[in-house]
């Protein structure tokens, strides 16, 4: 368990992923996702270049400036230090969950992947996670190569196991929401379900509405 007490994540933490946005740019997806009433929104972009991706970080940082909503980024500890960002996600190639704490600091959440029991464990005994994301809960086309799915009894194994912040993620549309939830996740990390409908706002805006009436409240 971490040192850090964190409070659980909002019900629906949206994912601005530069690739499933197409032509959208990733801001102005935050911006939307902002206005739906989103309060975690992460930056995703992974085929991006450093000075890219900074610059993206840096408009998104702007864009939701007095929203309300906290900026998460993808991967990159470096990045989330430079925009003063609220959290940032690894992945298990990414640096370990210490080293990105040295660059980051005490204030900033760190997410971390789980995909199978040993991973959980071990950013269960972590000190330096914070929050545990488990998936993919269904097929997705969110990851190239994706991981097995898990399914929702995973989900329900991992409350079990753990006492930190849980995120469920993969294949997750409002539809689904209120079931995850059930299973014992905090929250729904979603992609395709508020990148690809063609209205993140509105989307967005259908995922919230679902966790409220699923009792995750906004």
């Amino acid at each position: 368990m971490s040192a850090r007490t964190r409070p659980a994540p909002p019900a629906v933490y949206a994912i601005a992923d530069a690739d499933a946005l197409g032509a959208t740019p990733p801001p102005a997806a935050a911006a939307a996702m902002a206005a739906a009433g989103v309060r975690w929104i992460q930056l995703r972009a992974k085929r991006r270049p450093d000075r890219e991706l900074l610059a993206a970080a840096e408009a998104m940082a702007r864009a939701l400036a007095g929203t309300g909503a906290a900026l998460w980024i993808d991967d990159r500890a470096d990045v989330a230090a430079i925009v003063g960002a609220a959290g940032v996600h690894l992945g298990r190639r990414d640096l370990p969950p210490a080293a990105a704490r040295a660059v980051v600091g005490d204030g900033v959440w760190i997410g971390s992947s789980a995909h199978n029991p040993a991973e959980l464990a071990a950013a269960d005994a972590d000190p330096e996670v914070d929050l545990i994301a488990v998936g993919p809960v269904y097929p997705t086309t969110g990851k190239e190569r994706p991981d097995p799915v898990v399914g929702l009894g995973f989900v329900a194994a991992a409350r079990s196991a753990t006492a930190k912040p849980l995120v469920a993620i993969g294949g997750i549309e409002a539809a689904t929401v209120p079931e995850v939830l059930a299973a014992g996740a905090d929250a729904v990390a979603v992609i395709g379900a508020a990148c690809r409908g063609g209205d993140v706002e509105a989307d967005c805006r259908r995922l919230l509405a679902a966790a409220a009436a699923a009792g995750g409240g906004r």
